[in-house]
């Protein structure tokens, strides 16, 4: 029997402390055993939008395995949809189909949080900033929340209504453009489309961190070259980026595993701009999918069904 889980099942299954945790777990964990490399296959099409699929989400001590199949058409919305399809690693039975544009948005929503708490300087009073307030970006400043305190919170889309809604959602106040964004905040946050630079190093300061999410397929890119060469450039697999060709090699410093991990020091200097860009990796779908399952299995959430009858 094949469990179903909703959006609505899976909004009642996850909450961002467990999902963090078993993160950093993960990304702890990764890098350190040998491993099957996760791979990430995109292709256009004659659509306005592209196929993604990521296989396959493997973790040590989860004897189960994650494909993800999805859709992006940037103009809909949701801008994401998909299925993740949950795996048994000792028989290969289906256990769950899971819908994707959530999980998807949970597991690098709140990566990036992570990332961001991990490399951002530790001021309390930390002003941050998010540029594109869609449901990713939810997410990063749900994760940060739990995470660490901050200060104001300035948001920016351009989309006025969306960047009301979240000003409104989470206590904060909108700004007209990236650049004001990028003058008065301390961690900045862009999850956008953009393929066009949003911020070049001119409009930064020293001591700012940078989490962007738009490093996720070629000729997206949302920070200018000349800022990312003055920053510390993390990224959450160094083969995965550069397969997907958003990052060129020399811009990268190291991944947020081995931060983690103690094996890099992160950023050692308060004065020093940081970037966090990860790419999504499919670990990460198990990670926050075998979770959600597991909770499902327990309490009895979501429809259960034999695909086979």
């Amino acid at each position: 029997m094949t469990r179903l889980l909703t959006r609505s099942d899976l909004g009642d299954l996850l909450e961002p402390s467990a999902c963090l945790t078993a993160l950093r777990d993960g990304f702890r964990a990764v890098g350190v055993e040998p491993a099957i490399p996760g791979q990430r296959v995109r292709t256009d099409l004659p659509f306005p939008g592209t196929a993604t699929a990521l296989i396959p989400g493997l973790l040590p001590g989860i004897e189960a395995y994650t494909v993800k199949v999805n859709a992006k058409f940037p103009g809909a919305r949701p801008a994401l949809r998909g299925v993740i399809c949950l795996y048994s690693g000792v028989d290969g039975e289906l256990l769950a189909l899971l819908d994707s544009a959530t999980v998807t948005a949970w597991r690098t929503g709140l990566a990036a949080a992570l990332g961001t708490h991990v490399l951002a300087g530790p001021a309390e009073d930390a002003a941050v900033g998010v540029i594109g307030a869609g449901a990713q970006a939810e997410l990063m400043v749900r994760g940060l929340g739990v995470l660490r305190p901050y200060g104001q919170l300035l948001v920016h889309d351009t989309d006025f209504e969306r960047a009301t809604d979240f000003a409104v959602r989470h206590g904060g106040r909108m700004l007209g453009s990236a650049t004001e964004i990028a003058s008065a905040a301390d961690m900045v946050l862009l999850a956008t489309w953009s393929r066009t630079p949003l911020l070049s190093l001119a409009d930064t300061r020293a001591g700012q961190h940078f989490t962007s999410l738009g490093a996720d397929e070629p000729g997206k890119r949302e920070l200018a070259a000349d800022l990312l060469d003055a920053a510390l450039v993390v990224v959450d697999d160094l083969q995965l980026v550069a397969a997907v060709g958003a990052l060129a090699p020399d811009d990268i410093d190291t991944t947020l595993g081995d931060v983690l991990r103690g094996d890099h020091p992160g950023r050692t200097d308060s004065t020093a701009r940081s970037v966090y860009a990860p790419v999504g990796l499919p670990w990460q779908d198990l990670a926050l999918a075998w979770l959600a399952y597991q909770r499902a299995e327990e309490g009895g959430v979501g429809r259960r069904v034999n695909l086979l009858g």
